[in-house]
């Protein structure tokens, strides 16, 4: 059984597919691109996270379709979205 730890925190990121670069699998948005619960700017996604949900134009997405680094995220074909489409990232952090 994973041990879980006793104190557990949500960050919450917020963009828009238009902030992407790339095409197909490819289609990326920087972590720069988005602003966290205070609306700064963020500078990098967390390097260590229990799970993170991606939300596209509020609805929460599977978790085959995306990956992500401290850097960017990958949303292969987001590129096919509107760009005025809202993005969330919300990692839950231990």
């Amino acid at each position: 059984m994973p041990i879980i730890k006793p104190y557990l925190t949500s960050l919450r990121f917020t963009s828009t597919m238009g902030a992407g670069t790339g095409t197909g699998a490819t289609f990326a948005i920087a972590a720069t691109a988005f602003t966290n619960d205070a609306g700064a700017a963020a500078t990098a996604f967390p390097g260590t996270f229990a799970f993170y949900s991606l939300y596209i134009n509020g609805v929460l997405q599977a978790g085959n379709t995306s990956t992500i680094t401290t850097t960017a995220i990958t949303i292969p074909n987001g590129d096919a979205e509107n760009d005025g489409t809202p993005v969330i990232v919300e990692f839950v952090v231990n």
